[in-house]
């Protein structure tokens, strides 16, 4: 990752509750993965952020206690269950507010299934690399050339992106390829710390 620290020692420095840089850090790669979950889930902005907020604080309160062993599982799955019980604390507790909130909408992300969860968690996830990635791609090499990829992402066809950046269509496909092979080799890199095989 672009990061001075891997997840495993970002996780380590964690059980420090007055460790700001890695709390802010923490924020930084995780924080944008909640609120998207939540709001996937049918979360309005506010309150998929008191969730955010939910989920800091109890990890505040058990990560001086947690240990981290991979072989015992995967931390999204662990951060996974945080968010998912934060969701279902936060819906309990505003259930009867008429203020601002839907409850209606709060109890039925609380209530839907743990595979339709865990699908929409590993799909946000995913993203969460992939965007990961492309912001260390887009420090380290031609940001025109992420550039170029995120247009063919966006659903630009080659020759409308070759036009605009002044290149050949051949040019636009030998881009998209090595922007792909390298964004693939940064994600299995951060699969791996992740794992805690750094």
């Amino acid at each position: 990752m672009n990061s001075d620290t891997t997840r495993a020692s970002l996780l380590l420095r964690l059980r420090d509750p007055d460790d700001g840089r890695a709390w802010r850090e923490f924020d930084r790669r995780y924080g944008e993965l909640i609120v998207r979950y939540c709001r996937a889930r049918g979360l309005q902005l506010m309150d998929a952020e008191d969730v955010r907020q939910l989920v800091l604080l109890s990890l505040t309160r058990a990560m001086p206690r947690f240990e981290y062993d991979p072989a015992l599982g995967r931390f999204r799955d662990y951060l996974r269950r945080t968010v998912r019980n934060a969701i279902t604390r936060y819906a309990m507790r505003h259930k009867n507010d008429e203020i601002g909130l839907d409850t209606v909408t709060l109890e039925s992300v609380a209530m839907i299934g743990a595979d339709e969860l865990d699908a929409e968690w590993e799909r946000q996830w995913t993203r969460l690399h992939c965007r990961e990635a492309l912001r260390t791609l887009r420090t380290e090499s031609n940001g025109e050339h992420v550039d170029v990829f995120e247009r063919l992402l966006g659903g630009e066809s080659i020759p409308e992106i070759a036009e605009a950046f002044g290149i050949t269509p051949e040019s636009v496909r030998k881009i998209k390829q090595r922007v792909k092979e390298r964004l693939k080799a940064l994600i299995l890199r951060q699969l791996r710390e992740e794992d805690g095989h750094d």
